[in-house]
């Protein structure tokens, strides 16, 4: 069974209507989100380079974090010792990743410039709240806070397609999410994910995609955070129908998840891949057309018994 159709009966119709068009128009071509994060550095210009990139290879769309950083941890937390490039502290090195008002404008407006989606995972309800004026597309629900359910509400109160990554979670935590979603009438796709970083290719567990598939009867994705490209492709043959990998012009930079991240030729090689499958797996309907009678016409040379 389509995935979409299996949802469908759970959603209004315009809910379903969207999830049936996503889902269609992925399995056509399978939607690439181009993760950001905080690999920008705190740097406008350098997420523009990146920008850049992801619309040069043909992702969907890119995506950002944001946090309010005072919710998110405490004063201990941040007023402890940490050296980085923006001072010797925690919170001096959160507030120099920290992208506000000013950077977002920026990014709305060149990502629509350059004709690629956008959207961020927010970490906390103000900073959920802080994205909506942008009128986004997409919600994303990162795997730590899968299990803030206050937040959940509060995005799927929105009722826009929502990506949920499923790492750091039982089937309790993420069977109490999509109830959250159905129960707001928020359309959804799981993503299965293992939040190590970068994650051992022995802990991938690729199968959950199809095991997610079957336990919930929604289309399902993939966040991966191995520093290889094929998982990638292999997730996508397991039925995955988006992909989101980290991604950076150069792992070499700062950063906690630049090791986890696809440089450049590496970040091209599997969005031209994943475009690829769709074509290769066809329709699964045997032909036998002209082409190949010319060719048997040539090496059979015994009378057909037909």
């Amino acid at each position: 069974m389509n995935d979409s159709v299996a949802m469908t009966g759970k959603f209004s119709v315009e809910s379903a209507e969207i999830l049936r068009a996503w889902t269609e128009k992925a399995e056509r071509q399978i939607f690439v989100i181009g993760e950001i994060g905080i690999n920008h550095n705190g740097d406008i210009d350098l997420a523009k380079q990146m920008i850049d990139l992801a619309a040069e290879v043909g992702s969907d769309a890119v995506k950002f974090q944001k946090r309010t950083l005072d919710v998110v941890y405490t004063r201990e937390f941040l007023d402890s010792p940490r050296e980085s490039p923006f001072g010797d502290t925690q919170r001096a090195q959160k507030e120099g990743l920290e992208f506000g008002e000013y950077e977002y404008d920026i990014i709305d407006s060149y990502c629509n410039e350059k004709g690629i989606e956008w959207f961020a995972s927010a970490w906390d309800i103000e900073s959920q709240r802080f994205l909506r004026k942008y009128d986004l597309t997409y919600n994303k629900i990162a795997s730590a806070t899968l299990t803030h359910v206050q937040l959940l509400n509060e995005v799927a109160a929105e009722r826009k397609l929502t990506f949920i990554s499923t790492g750091m979670a039982d089937y309790t935590d993420i069977s109490r999410a999509v109830e959250i979603f159905y129960e707001h009438d928020c359309p959804f796709v799981l993503m299965h994910c293992v939040s190590t970083y970068p994650t051992p290719e022995e802990d991938l567990n690729l199968r959950m995609i199809g095991s997610l598939r079957e336990r919930y009867g929604c289309p399902v994705g993939y966040s991966g955070h191995e520093v290889s490209v094929s998982p990638s492709v292999i997730a996508a043959m397991q039925g995955a129908l988006a992909i989101e990998r980290h991604f950076t012009l150069n792992r070499a930079m700062y950063g906690s998840d630049q090791p986890a991240s696809l440089e450049t030729e590496a970040f091209r090689r599997l969005v031209k891949i994943l475009h690829k499958i769709p074509v290769v797996l066809g329709d699964g309907i045997k032909r036998f057309d002209a082409e190949e009678k010319a060719v048997a016409g040539k090496l059979r040379y015994w009378e057909s018994s037909d």
